[in-house]
């Protein structure tokens, strides 16, 4: 397998924080999402960035994967595991296996970021801790997995299609399921045992989770913060129009009431959706673009740096 430079990928220093990573990811991953980039082989680019952001925002990822790029790898130099694989050598101790859904932002990484993260064993499913290898029939155990799902499929209770260990499974994601809970699947583990998924969330390249509440940074031009507008912006529930306020400043938040993750019957309230503002300046592509910003530059140029 060869190595990837998963910093380089996002265009961060090894040294960049959670923050930093995150901001990285999402400028990105808003270029080249293929429901809106032109551009050649977006879809390819945008797997890659979420390969990246998948094992640089979790850190005993982050961790297992520096420890391996101080090696001095480069990309595209092949990369051999050592035996037992990755997982076995003090590289973060993952000994369950991670589940992709079909589809969402997680899927299709790959076999650098399988072998590394330990998703490939011996049978599918990997080792029970307690197993023998070459000593007969083992005891029935259940096996544990995490399962990265779309929010859309958290927001519907929508059901996804897996495959793990040769085989393919359909399993309903209850509306609003929070990260940690698990859902069992009876008799679908390794040796008749049951299989344990445990819920994380997928990464996302429009929106973040903070409890029942989904960020979204929207970008607006000058003229629509200072003179107000109603944007469409795109919620887990499909878009909606929002208002922007005249005057509006860079960092201001803006409330969708119940856009949010659901509340489900245990939780009882939705979330919102907050969105902030990021002001971006357009590039000027002709002499007429650019006449116009050099007429906002003359009319603001006296005072606007002491606001």
């Amino acid at each position: 397998m060869q190595f990837k430079d998963y910093y380089e990928t996002l265009g961060v220093e090894p040294s960049a924080g959670d923050a930093e990573i995150k901001t990285a990811y999402r400028r990105l991953a808003r270029k080249y999402h293929p429901d809106v980039s032109k551009e050649p082989g977006a879809e390819e680019k945008f797997k890659s960035i979420n390969e990246a952001y998948e094992a640089l925002r979790d850190p005993p990822k982050r961790k297992a994967y520096d420890q391996l790029r101080t090696r001095g790898y480069r990309p595209g130099d092949e990369v051999q595991a050592p035996p037992g694989g990755f997982g076995q050598q003090g590289q973060g101790g993952f000994d369950y296996d991670e589940v992709f859904a079909g589809g969402g932002a997680g899927g299709g990484f790959s076999d650098f970021f399988e072998e590394l993260f330990g998703r490939r064993r011996a049978g599918g499913f990997g080792q029970h801790p307690g197993a023998q290898p070459g000593r007969g029939p083992q005891p029935r155990s259940d096996t544990r997995a995490k399962l990265a799902v779309p929010l859309e499929a958290v927001y519907r209770g929508d059901s996804i299609r897996i495959a793990l260990g040769g085989k393919t499974l359909d399993v309903r994601i209850p509306k609003g399921v929070r990260e940690g809970q698990v859902i069992r699947l009876a008799g679908q583990g390794e040796r008749g045992g049951d299989l344990l998924l445990e819920i994380e969330y997928a990464a996302h390249p429009k929106f973040e989770v903070d409890d029942r509440n989904i960020f979204h940074v929207l970008p607006v031009a000058p003229w629509e913060a200072a003179l107000g507008a109603t944007i469409s912006v795109p919620t887990l529930g499909g878009s909606v129009d929002l208002k922007i306020p005249p005057g509006s400043e860079a960092g201001r938040k803006l409330r969708l009431r119940g856009r949010g993750l659901p509340g489900g019957s245990l939780v009882g309230k939705d979330g919102d959706q907050i969105v902030e503002l990021e002001i971006q300046a357009p590039t000027p592509h002709d002499l007429k673009q650019r006449e116009a910003y050099e007429k906002i530059r003359a009319a603001f140029a006296e005072d606007w740096r002491r606001e």
